[in-house]
């Protein structure tokens, strides 16, 4: 929208202040009420489906198409033969209960990767000196656009994505319902934080479910694993010994987990179930949890509509509608 990065920092905070006045208050609660159950169990499967692709790809299982989409990928790459004795290793591991089974699968699979020379271990750097330049991000924030349409429009658009798609993702990684109120203002307060330190909003990240599958259960795990994303700083040259093709079988397992949801919704009432299927086919195809969550939401109500089932909704349910659908008008006039 041709804003400048102080504008946009700017954007991001006012939208992140809106979704933390939303989390401390009993309105995020009521907004994750208002959402039908089939279509969370819908996010959690169009999630699942969307981790399955990003494992796919970086296994090279798949690639991008000459004459669709998606197609085949080399299964004579050794990078693909690899993913794929990665993946039979974790799912061995998996129904026999191992503990950190996948972490065994992927250190098996780096160690024969890089024993047959396949890993390039030189091709990630850090420049640790450049460090010093970062307080020039910190309250860099630029309001002069404030007074703006374009720049409420922008407002408008990123909190939908910020309190939605974290409503979807919690919901969908929260078995236990009692910790939402908790994990969505932590959510919603890391999101003000992030712009005020002179970066995009954070939101809860679907690849969180690998660590759920693993065990995890309490905020120590986040605590653990937000430590082990700041010893990356100095050991990210390391990294590069681990491929791609050793991680990506952990991530298609975990969203073939996700998609499990899919059993509880109501296949044979199509006014549920195609906006389920909206969001979870969109959600992979458009590479955006937001996406998907904005067509889903927005067909439901109509859906409702058109068979004669309006009283099945509440009003809330109809705003969000065509919240959403205003959220999709926006970003097409972008």
């Amino acid at each position: 929208m041709g804003f400048r990065w102080q504008e946009a920092l700017a954007i991001s905070l006012v939208s992140a202040l809106i979704f933390f006045a939303l989390a401390v208050t009993r309105a995020g609660r009521v907004l994750a009420d208002a959402v039908p159950k089939s279509l969370k169990y819908a996010v959690t499967a169009g999630i699942g489906l969307f981790l399955v692709e990003i494992g796919l790809e970086k296994a090279e299982l798949i690639r991008a198409g000459e004459n669709s989409i998606l197609a085949l990928g080399d299964l004579r790459n050794p990078s693909a033969l690899l993913a794929l004795l990665g993946l039979v290793l974790s799912l061995l591991f998996y129904q026999r209960r191992v503990k950190g089974g996948f972490f065994i699968a992927i250190l098996i699979v780096t160690v024969i990767a890089n024993a047959l020379g396949l890993v390039q271990a030189n091709t990630i750097e850090i420049d640790m000196t450049r460090l010093g330049e970062y307080g020039a991000l910190l309250f860099a924030e630029d309001f002069s656009s404030m007074l703006t349409v374009s720049f409420w429009l922008a407002v408008f658009s990123m909190t939908m994505i910020l309190v939605f798609e974290s409503i979807g993702l919690l919901e969908g990684l929260l078995p236990d319902t009692a910790k939402f109120r908790n994990a969505f203002r932590a959510s919603s307060l890391t999101a003000v934080l992030s712009s005020v330190l002179g970066t995009s909003p954070t939101v809860a990240a679907a690849e969180s479910a690998a660590g759920i599958v693993e065990g995890g259960r309490s905020g120590l795990t986040a605590l653990v694993g937000g430590a082990l994303f700041l010893l990356t700083l100095v050991f990210i040259p390391l990294l590069a010994y681990v491929p791609q093709a050793a991680v990506a079988p952990v991530i298609i397992i975990t969203g073939a987990l996700m998609m499990q949801h899919l059993e509880n919704i109501q296949f044979q009432d199509f006014s549920e179930w195609f906006p389920a299927f909206l969001i979870i086919v969109l959600i992979p195809l458009t590479n955006s949890i937001s996406t998907g969550l904005a067509f889903g939401f927005a067909a439901h109500p109509m859906m409702k509509v058109f068979t004669g089932r309006r009283h099945e909704l509440g009003t809330l349910s109809y705003v969000l509608g065509v919240l959403f659908l205003l959220q999709l008008v926006f970003e097409a006039a972008q």
